[in-house]
C-alpha cells in the first residue's frame, strides 16, 4: 500500500524509507515510475502532486506530451542523493561506534611500563584489531591517570599499586614488576652476581623525591633499613626513571628503577636485582565502572587475551 503523506512516516527508518521513495519517484517519469514502484499511474500522479504540495514548488513541468524534471526538481534531486548518502555514511559510522569497531579510545600509561610486555602489546594488538579507531595515548603517573579516569578525561589507564577495592573504578591486574638497581658500568657493585641491601652501604645514590610518591618513597626506605641499609647516601634527586637512567649512566651514582628498565638501559649503566629486596610492582589496567563504550570493553577483552593479562587473570 502507498502512503500519501510522506512527512507522516515516524521512525527514522521510516522517514529514510520515505526519502528514498521520493528520490525514486523524482529519477522516474510517469508510466515507467509506476511501472518501476509497482503503483498504479494515477496514484502515482497523486504521489507527486502530495510532494510537489508538500515543497511547495514544482518538481515537473507538464508537457503537452509527458512531463519533465523542473530546474527546482533536478536541483531537489540532486542535494536529497547527496543528503541519503551522508546519512548512509552516518548511519555506517555509528554501526561501528556501536560494535567497537570505531570511535576514540584514551588510554594513559606509566612510561616505564610501556617498554615491554603488556602495556606495548596491548597498544599494538588495539592497532591490528581496530584499524579504523582512533587510540589517544596519555604518558602520565599512576596518580595522574587515575584523577583523569575518575573525571571522565581518559577511559583507561595502566597504573602500579592501586587499591585492591575502588567503588568507582573497575581494574584488571596484568603484570607484577620489580624494583631493581640501576649501576654504572664499571662501578664496583656491577660485578656482583648477587647484590644485596647491604652491599650498597657507602654507595652513592640518584633517589627520587618523597613527595612524587610518599607511599612508594617511605615503603623502599623500610625495605632499605630492613636490610641493613640504614641511611643511603642521596647526592642527587631525580623527578622521573628516564632522569635516574642518565645520570646513573654518567657514573653519578646508583639509582632505584623499575626492572623493565633493562629494555631501554643506556649504554653506561646496568640494571642488577637485589635478592633481599621485596619490592613487587603490581601493574593493572583501570576504567571506570560506568563507561560503557564498547570500543573500552573490546580494548579490556583484548588486554585479558594477552599472555601477561590471561597469567594474571581477574
Amino acid at each position: 500500500m502507498v502512503h500519501t503523506s510522506f512527512a507522516r512516516v515516524g521512525s527514522a527508518k521510516g522517514t529514510r524509507a520515505s526519502a528514498r521513495y521520493r528520490l525514486r519517484l523524482l529519477r522516474c517519469i510517469y508510466g515507467r515510475a509506476a511501472r518501476r514502484l509497482r503503483v498504479a499511474q494515477p496514484a502515482l500522479s497523486r504521489q507527486i502532486q502530495d510532494l510537489e504540495e508538500e515543497l511547495g514548488f514544482k518538481l515537473f513541468d507538464r508537457l503537452p506530451r509527458g512531463v519533465k524534471i523542473s530546474p527546482a526538481g533536478k536541483l531537489f534531486l540532486d542535494d536529497a542523493r547527496s543528503i541519503l548518502q551522508q546519512v548512509n555514511e552516518a548511519t555506517a559510522r555509528a554501526g561501528r561506534v556501536a560494535r567497537g569497531q570505531s570511535g576514540t579510545l584514551r588510554v594513559g600509561f606509566t612510561e616505564n611500563a610501556s617498554w615491554h610486555g603488556v602495556v606495548p602489546d596491548s597498544f599494538r594488538r588495539f592497532r591490528e584489531r581496530q584499524p579504523d579507531a582512533e587510540l589517544q595515548l596519555s604518558p602520565l603517573t599512576s596518580l595522574e591517570q587515575i584523577e583523569t579516569v575518575r573525571a571522565g578525561r581518559l577511559d583507561a589507564g595502566f597504573v602500579f599499586n592501586i587499591a585492591k577495592a575502588d567503588r568507582e573504578l573497575d581494574q584488571l591486574p596484568v603484570a607484577i614488576q620489580h624494583v631493581e638497581s640501576a649501576v654504572p658500568k664499571g662501578h664496583r657493585l656491577s660485578k656482583s652476581k648477587r647484590l644485596r641491601l647491604r652491599d650498597l652501604v657507602g654507595a652513592s645514590f640518584v633517589w627520587f623525591p618523597r613527595r612524587e610518591s610518599p607511599a612508594f618513597y617511605d615503603r623502599l626506605m623500610r625495605e632499605c633499613f630492613r636490610g641493613g641499609l640504614k641511611s643511603p647516601l642521596i647526592v642527587q634527586e631525580a623527578l622521573n626513571e628516564a632522569t635516574i637512567l642518565s645520570l646513573v649512566s654518567q657514573g653519578m651514582g646508583v639509582g632505584w628503577v623499575n626492572g623493565n628498565a633493562r629494555w631501554r638501559c643506556p649504554e653506561g649503566a646496568v640494571i642488577l636485582p637485589i635478592i633481599d629486596l621485596d619490592m613487587p610492582l603490581p601493574l593493572s589496567l583501570v576504567w571506570r565502572r560506568d563507561n560503557s563504550a564498547p570500543l573500552l570493553a573490546r580494548f579490556v577483552a583484548d588486554v585479558r587475551l594477552l599472555p601477561a593479562g590471561r597469567l594474571m587473570g581477574s
